[in-house]
């Protein structure tokens, strides 16, 4: 089974902007989707966007809504997550999950038990 691995975390200010990317060892578009999901220190892990592979439909949480962005480079077997206007709240470890038995679509576009591949996490840190 392949696997997924972010880049692109790190430091950054508020009002700030980074770019996440997940790539896969296989073919990304394998997964019938792909989410993301952030966790907070002691925090429970929550879906943030989600990109279906049918027909490239997104979805975000609202409290991203504006100012994150997900999309796919197909070109580069990759799905990335355009992060803008941070704020400290954004804060976590981000993870990118590959769905690969469309249980997003029963289960929920951003619940975390709808996605069975995981990759190991990206620290995202918005503070001034």
């Amino acid at each position: 089974q392949g696997q997924l691995v972010e880049s692109g975390g790190g430091f950054v200010q508020p009002g700030g902007s980074l770019r996440l990317s997940c790539a896969a060892s296989g073919f990304i578009l394998d997964y019938r989707a792909i989410g993301w999901f952030r966790q907070a220190p002691g925090g429970e892990r929550e879906g943030v966007s989600c990109i279906s592979s049918k027909d490239d439909t997104t979805y975000y949480t609202d409290s991203v809504k504006g100012r994150f962005t997900i999309g796919r480079d197909n070109a580069k077997n990759t799905v990335y997550l355009q992060m803008n206007n941070l704020k400290p709240e954004d804060t976590g470890v981000y993870y990118c999950a590959g769905d690969r038995t469309n249980s997003h679509f029963f289960i929920g576009a951003l619940n975390p038990r709808a996605f069975g591949s995981w990759g190991q996490g990206a620290q995202v840190t918005v503070s001034s």
